[in-house]
């Protein structure tokens, strides 16, 4: 587990994953339309979960779970990680996924604000970007509703798990935006 901080918002505790998270990670990563979306393959059992833990969530900073303060539920992460395509180490690149229960319900753009607000007053960040397919409309209202500005179109930019190749819509935010 990262040594960093919970942050808190309204509805919502983002706080450092642990091992103990990978039923929840898996109910929510085996969705059909979850993945897709982002890039990754639904995951097929819970082994394939906690194999993919170390690497993508453990040992990452500044990935956070994403839990349901009424209930607990861990049902989601997000992460402000480095961003491959910027040369710049004042810069971040934001992702998340939840499960599709809980997606039209404001969690996510609640998220992202209060993930926002982390890389500007506690990392100190100067841009802060995000990627998505372009038939990602969720995620683009998500941004859009954030204060993300569209940066433009990158082709062919990403290969998904199944070998199709996807062109890429970039955002960013500033601190002053």
């Amino acid at each position: 587990m990262m040594d960093y901080k919970t942050i808190e918002t309204r509805r919502l505790q983002l706080r450092p994953l642990r091992e103990s998270d990978a039923e929840a990670i898996y109910e929510y990563s085996r969705g059909e339309n979850v993945g897709i979306n982002a890039g990754w393959k639904p995951h097929e059992s819970i082994e394939e979960t906690r194999e993919l833990m170390p690497v993508v969530f453990l040992n990452q900073e500044y990935v956070f779970g994403v839990v349901l303060k009424e209930t607990g539920k861990l049902f989601g992460t997000i992460g402000i990680i480095p961003d491959p395509k910027r040369q710049n180490d004042r810069t971040r690149m934001i992702g998340y996924a939840i499960g599709e229960d809980y997606w039209g319900k404001g969690f996510m753009t609640e998220a992202v604000l209060a993930t926002l607000r982390f890389g500007f007053e506690e990392l100190k960040l100067d841009l802060i970007s995000a990627y998505c397919y372009p038939h990602n409309e969720k995620s683009k209202r998500v941004l859009k509703k954030c204060g993300f500005q569209y940066e433009g179109f990158l082709r062919l930019a990403e290969k998904r798990y199944d070998g199709t190749v996807l062109d890429n819509e970039c955002y960013a935010i500033t601190k002053d935006m």
